[in-house]
């Protein structure tokens, strides 16, 4: 069964950071692409970044220059920065993996930053 866990969310100041993280239960190089997504209150689920096998990142407008993802496959993880933070950052972030027939979620991190 494959399982991805995110952990690292929490409160923080505007203009800070923080950084999540996402364990998953099998091989990461098994996806073909790993992403960040997050859902504020009362708004859709939205992309924030993902990167593909090969490295190939990309970001959403509203976080570019200031989050990076990246993945550890030997350690099975992925990792978003988030730097600079801002209160509309403020959400539920969750990790997603894709081979090429499924879609698996996390089952979320809280991210609530201050002003």
């Amino acid at each position: 069964q494959v399982q991805l866990v995110e952990s690292g969310g929490g409160l923080a100041q505007a203009g800070g950071s923080l950084t999540l993280s996402c364990v998953t239960s099998v091989r990461n190089n098994l996806f073909n692409t790993m992403g960040w997504y997050r859902q504020a209150p009362g708004k859709q689920r939205e992309l924030v970044a993902r990167i593909s096998s090969a490295g190939r990142t990309n970001y959403a407008d509203s976080v570019k220059g200031r989050f990076t993802i990246s993945r550890d496959n030997a350690k099975r993880t992925v990792y978003l920065q988030m730097n600079s933070l801002k209160p509309e950052d403020t959400a539920v972030y969750y990790c997603n993996g894709e081979d090429s027939i499924t879609v698996y979620w996390g089952q979320g991190t809280q991210v609530t930053v201050s002003s």
